[in-house]
């Protein structure tokens, strides 16, 4: 049998190191070739790394959240043959060397003899400890009307929870009520003064603490990262989408069965990629430290997904291409892919705006985190039915806020508000969406 010692692979884009996530083997686990023994995490892309060969776990090197260096050892198997154990460092003479190698024998400590009580002191000891068998965990008051035992720390505390202490039982010498006897009391669940009859309320007490590691930290990091580095600057304007609903409600009822259903995201991303061309400076990624802004010229529109690990942004690559359905089959196939933890690198990565939606939790106004180094993100905010006055008369209509952030670094907030506007109109008058060529 030989040792064979896994390292760490390389997983692309020059990385240096990377966070394990999970293990997903044990000591002493026989594994197949092929089989995964742990995941590891980079810039928001979990990896699966696979054993190269078939053997028996012996070693693991690391726990979940730690940072492990490219090439370093990750795991040891127990395999068939030599293994690799020459090529990492100790060649088969040092093994050899390492086996006839045996430890000296530790000298035996001198035996101290421990002198025996003295018959009437065992005598006594052993009447006391009958004694204490004997008693009950609680002395229980012999009459409820009686002052109880305790001292001033305690009847304040028991004050502070509520507690009449004459019913606790007390532990302490002639039925004195201790603190344990108060935690106790409170522990399971007794009646407290006020409470209501039927309803029991007790404090709580304890921190959970929850390491924060994977795809958790990453997002901590990056959030971190935005709002240090990037000095944001928000517009809200509010947009009548009644148009807008009443074509989608229509385009909705009349597709395809092979089209999928259009929200109101597909709108949003046309009306981004009609305006964005005037506005350039908005459809950039900043360079901070090397002080340049990479204008771009086509239009990756990322789409902030909650999964069940946390906010991932899975990218719509040349947005500026797609049309209403194709747009939201892209949306609907990466945010899928994203909630199942199968989108690949080139998926969440590479955006030059970001759009964030919490559909009909969006509220009434949000201030979006700039998705660094993006320099603008639009959030639309929920639809929601209210009187509004148009030429002179109240009419009901759907109205939507569209909240948005942007880099003070590189826009101008003329220049933000200006975009906005047109963004407002486009939504407002749906049909100018389609008269660039869309």
């Amino acid at each position: 049998m030989g040792r064979y010692v896994f390292k760490l692979p390389d997983i692309g884009e020059g990385t240096a190191e990377a966070e394990l996530v999970a293990w997903h083997v044990a000591v002493g686990d026989e594994v197949e070739e092929d089989q995964p023994l742990f995941d590891v995490m980079t810039d928001k892309a979990t990896v699966e790394i696979t054993s190269p060969v078939s053997g028996k776990v012996v070693e693991l090197n690391g726990e979940p959240g730690q940072m492990a260096a490219i090439g370093s050892s990750i795991v040891v198997l127990e395999v068939e043959g030599q293994g690799n154990e020459r090529s990492n460092g100790k060649g088969a003479h040092a093994a050899k060397a390492e086996a006839k190698a045996e430890p000296k024998p530790a000298p035996k400590p001198e035996s101290k003899v421990e002198p025996k009580p003295a018959p009437r002191a065992e005598a006594r000891a052993q009447a006391s400890a009958a004694q204490s068998a004997r008693a009950p965990a609680f002395a229980t008051r012999a009459s409820p009307d009686a002052k109880p035992l305790a001292s001033p720390a305690v009847r304040q505390r028991a004050r502070d929870l509520g507690v009449e202490l004459q019913f606790v039982p007390g532990s302490g010498p002639a039925g004195r009520i201790e603190h344990a006897d108060l935690d106790a009391y409170v522990a399971q669940g007794r009646s407290v003064r006020g409470a209501l009859p039927g309803v029991r309320y007790a404090a709580r007490d304890g921190v959970e603490e929850v390491k924060v590691i994977g795809l958790r930290r990453k997002i901590a990091e990056k959030m971190q990262e935005a709002k240090r580095r990037i000095p944001h600057f928000a517009y809200v304007e509010e947009v009548d989408v009644t148009e807008l609903e009443a074509l989608r409600q229509q385009l909705n009822a009349q597709k395809r069965a092979d089209q999928p259903k259009l929200t109101l995201l597909p709108f949003v991303m046309r009306a981004l990629c009609e305006v964005l061309p005037d506005y350039p400076q908005i459809n950039a990624t900043f360079d901070d430290e090397a002080g340049i802004v990479h204008r771009h010229a086509p239009v990756h529109i990322g789409i902030a997904t909650q999964t069940a690990n946390g906010l991932i942004v899975p990218v719509v690559k040349h947005a500026e291409a797609r049309d209403l359905w194709d747009s939201a089959a892209e949306i609907a196939r990466i945010a899928q892919a994203a909630r199942d933890g199968k989108a690949t690198r080139d998926e969440l990565s590479g955006s030059t705006i970001t759009i964030t939606s919490l559909g009909p939790l969006g509220g009434v106004v949000t201030t979006p985190v700039i998705n660094h180094p993006e320099v603008a993100i639009i959030g639309p905010n929920k639809i929601v039915e209210r009187p509004v006055v148009r030429e002179g008369h109240i009419a009901v209509r759907k109205m939507m806020n569209l909240s948005s952030s942007f880099d003070h670094r590189v826009v101008d907030g003329y220049d933000a508000a200006a975009f906005i506007q047109r963004v407002k109109a486009m939504l407002e008058h749906p049909a100018i969406l389609f008269m660039g060529g869309a």
